[in-house]
C-alpha cells in the first residue's frame, strides 16, 4: 500500500516552473513536479543531465534561477533540519568512530550528549551495524559506509532525504542490499525521498513515480506500476515503462541493456 499524506509525516515538495544551474548557465528549465508527503520519487538521467543540481536546490544548497521551490509551501531558502542529503561518497570523516559520524550533525545542532548518542546508538542498530560503533571508517566496507551515511542522515529525524547515486559505487549484491534496507526503513519513517540514480532498473524497483530527464527539461514523470516489487520487474507494464524510459533517455535499445541482476 502506498503512504499518503494523512498517515505518514514525510514532506511535500513542489517545484513550479523552476530553472536550475549556476548563472548564465542553466543546466534545467521549466521543471514542475510534486512529490506527495510520504512519496519516493526516482530521478533518471544521463550524466550531466542535471539530476544533483536538482538535488542540490532542492536541499537549498543553490538557489533557483527562476520559479519557486517549496517544502510544505514554505519556500526553500537555504539548508533545513527538515531535509536530509546524502552522496554517493559517503563523506565519513576517517579519525572519527561510525558512532562519532553519526552524532557529528546532531552535536552541530546542540543535540545533548545523552541524546545524541542514544539516536546514534538506535539509527546504527537499525541499519545492521551493533557491534560495530566504535570502529573508523576505513576499518569497515563500502557498503557498511553507506550504512552509516543513511543513519547519519535519519538520525536528525528529517522529513525528506534527498539521496544522489547513493549506491552507484556498490556491487550488484551489496547494492541490492542496500535498496531493501532503504525501502524497510521508509517503511518505517514514512520520510518523503528523492532518488537519483542513472540505473533505470534500480528507479523502477525504488521510486513510486520515475522522473525523466532530458534535453534540459523535465520531459515526463510516470507512474511505477509495481513500486518496490522485485518480482514484478519482468511484468509487461513495467517492461513497458522501462522501454517508455530507456527510449527516453536516448541511451539504449532495451536489448543493449539488459536486467541488471539482482542477488
Amino acid at each position: 500500500m502506498r503512504p499518503t499524506s494523512s498517515d505518514r509525516p514525510g514532506a511535500r515538495i513542489a517545484l513550479r516552473d523552476v530553472s536550475l544551474g549556476h548563472p548564465g548557465t542553466p543546466v534545467l528549465s521549466g521543471v514542475r513536479v510534486d512529490v506527495p508527503a510520504g512519496q519516493v520519487l526516482t530521478v533518471v538521467g544521463r550524466s550531466g543531465c542535471g539530476k544533483s543540481t536538482l538535488l542540490r536546490t532542492l536541499a537549498g544548497l543553490l538557489a533557483p534561477l527562476a520559479g519557486d521551490v517549496a517544502v510544505d509551501r514554505a519556500a526553500v531558502r537555504g539548508p533545513g533540519a527538515d531535509r536530509a542529503l546524502v552522496f554517493q561518497e559517503d563523506a565519513l570523516l576517517p579519525w572519527r568512530s561510525l558512532r562519532a559520524n553519526v552524532e557529528l550533525p546532531l552535536a552541530i545542532a546542540g543535540v545533548p550528549r545523552p541524546d545524541r548518542r542514544a539516536r546514534a546508538a538506535h539509527w546504527l542498530s537499525r541499519v545492521g551495524l551493533d557491534g560495530l560503533e566504535r570502529r573508523l571508517p576505513h576499518h569497515v566496507s563500502g557498503g557498511q559506509r553507506q550504512r552509516v551515511q543513511l543513519a547519519r542522515a535519519l538520525a536528525g529525524a528529517p522529513r525528506a532525504v534527498l539521496m544522489d547515486e547513493p549506491f552507484g559505487a556498490l556491487d550488484a549484491r551489496t547494492r541490492a542490499g542496500m535498496q531493501d534496507l532503504l525501502v524497510d526503513v521508509w517503511r518505517d519513517t514514512g520520510v518523503t525521498v528523492v532518488f537519483v540514480t542513472h540505473d533505470v532498473d534500480e528507479a523502477l524497483f525504488l521510486g513510486d513515480r520515475v522522473a525523466v530527464l532530458a534535453d534540459g527539461r523535465l520531459t515526463a514523470v510516470h507512474d511505477v506500476p509495481h513500486p518496490r516489487d522485485r518480482a514484478a520487474r519482468e511484468t509487461p507494464a513495467t517492461a513497458e515503462l522501462r522501454r517508455t524510459v530507456l527510449a527516453a533517455l536516448g541511451a539504449h535499445t532495451p536489448e543493449e541493456a539488459p536486467l541488471r541482476p539482482f542477488s
